[in-house]
């Protein structure tokens, strides 16, 4: 399997981290996110989060409001892996629930992910992910 092929399959692996994260298990995530700084987050609320702990004790965190039923994709624009960088951009968009909501909420965001090659397995050491705003018109 060439290095292209295998950041192409590790990215359907990080979708699916990314399924079970809207629904509640940050789990799968955390196996893919890094253990080694730097780290950073930059989460659709605002604010940042600095190191590789606090990064995913926020994950663990953060998944904890989501719940069973939520489904979602990624949209890729364009993603490249040379040598042990690799990074995705594009758009996540979901259908969310959460705790103590019966109505479902649409969750569309941009996103921005960088990984860097740990003992031959990608992980996730930097996502940057903001709310999906209308295009706002020029005067």
């Amino acid at each position: 399997m060439s290095s292209e092929q295998g950041f192409e399959k590790f990215l359907k692996q990080r979708e699916k981290a990314a399924t079970a994260y809207i629904n509640g298990d940050a789990g799968p995530l955390g196996e893919l996110s890094t253990t080694t700084n730097p780290a950073s987050f930059m989460g659709p609320g605002g604010g940042e989060i600095h190191g590789a702990r606090e990064v995913t004790e926020r994950y663990a965190s953060d998944a904890k409001a989501f719940a069973n039923g939520s489904t979602g994709h990624f949209e890729i624009i364009h993603a490249e892996a040379s040598g042990d960088l690799g990074y995705w951009v594009g758009f996540q968009r979901a259908t969310t629930y959460f705790k103590g909501r019966a109505d479902p909420v649409p969750f569309n965001l941009r996103i921005t992910e960088i990984f860097r090659k740990e003992n031959g397995q990608w992980k996730l050491i930097h996502r940057h992910a903001d709310p999906l705003a209308e295009v706002q018109e020029r005067k």
